[in-house]
Parts: structure tokens; sequence; C-alpha cells
């Protein structure tokens, strides 16, 4: 099997969407920590500090994705490196790593976003619980 630059070069799009996907999610969830700190801190509240386990682990599983994510897009160029110096077999492992490092980074965001959801089901639950009795029935609409 030989390798051309068009190979690692397919990957490169992927990978910057990928990074701006994670980096939009980080402000996300830093607009949010920063929102639950000042309200925190204006008024103390217990349902606040529950979810500090739940934040800060997306909150590190979104670093590890940006860095899967900048490894995989280095690994990309080690390849075309590879490539252009006619190094095929290391061209083709740095590609192999390259897409692995791509795959653990979705892996990760995937895992991001079932925490999140399982959050926001959380809220959803608080919120059903807190609505009066006649208003339950609209709950499918």
């Amino acid at each position: 099997m030989t390798i051309d630059l068009g190979t690692p070069s397919i990957l490169f799009p992927a990978i910057s969407l990928l990074l701006l996907a994670f980096t939009n999610r980080f402000l996300g969830l830093a607009s949010l920590i920063r929102s639950l700190h000042d309200r925190y801190k204006d008024q103390p509240d217990p349902l606040i500090l529950s979810q500090l386990g739940n934040l800060r682990n997306r909150l590190l599983l979104i670093r590890d994705m940006q860095a899967c994510g900048v490894c995989s897009l280095t690994v990309c160029i080690v390849c075309i490196g590879f490539v252009l110096l006619g190094m095929q077999t290391a061209a083709i492992v740095s590609f192999i790593i390259s897409l692995l490092l791509m795959f653990v980074a979705m892996a990760m965001s995937l895992r991001e976003i079932l925490i999140s959801c399982r959050a926001l089901e959380m809220h959803l639950a608080d919120i059903e619980e807190l609505r009066p009795e006649d208003a339950k029935g609209w709950r499918h609409l």
C-alpha cells in the first residue's frame, strides 16, 4: 500500500471542523461555569454544588478531545512530510496514528454529549416536577 499527498490531506477539513466544534463546546461550558460561579457567589445554592462533578468531567473531556484533535492534525502534517520524503512505511504508520487520534477525539466527544444530555434531562425532570398538575398533559406536544 502506498500513500500520496491526497490521502492525509483529506483529514485536514475533518480535523479542522472537529476542533472548531470542540472549541465551541468549550466556550459554551466556560460561559455556563462562569455564570454558575457568579450565581453561587451571590446566593449559595446546593444545586450548583451538585453540578460541579459533572461540569469538571465535561471540561476534562473537552480538554482531552482538543488535545487528541491537535495531535491528530500534527501527526497528519508529519505524515505529509514522510510522503514528501518518500518514506512510505512511516507515512502509513503516521496516517493510521492520525486516524486513531481522530477516532479517540470523536469517542470522547460522544461521551461528553451523553453526559451533557443526562444533565439536561435532569433539569427537564426538575421542571416537570415544578409544573402544576393540569399542565402535565401537555408534556408531549
